[in-house]
């Protein structure tokens, strides 16, 4: 399912115009994006959450040369399953 399918299911489930689900999902998804790189979580009840991750600095191998480089440390987004969501995919 892409965004497009998404918003015309929730469309159809709210009984809401497509350009007002469409309005709707987009708000929701910058509101997450913006609150999870200010560094807070989300975390929506049976979903799942999602927050932002550090990662250290490592040393990795280069695949192809097998060179030793180093890895910089970065900062990357995670989301973890809420429970009744787990359940509903794997039961």
């Amino acid at each position: 399912m892409n965004k497009g399918e998404l918003i015309d299911a929730i469309a159809a489930k709210a009984n809401v115009t497509k350009k007002e689900a469409d309005a709707v999902l987009s708000a929701a998804i910058d509101t997450i994006i913006e609150t999870v790189s200010s560094g807070d979580k989300v975390t929506l009840v049976g979903f799942g959450s999602f927050e932002r991750r550090d990662r250290k600095a490592r040393e990795g191998r280069n695949p192809k040369t097998n060179e030793k480089m180093d890895i910089p440390a970065t900062r990357v987004p995670a989301f973890s399953a809420g429970k009744q969501f787990r359940e509903s995919v794997a039961p």
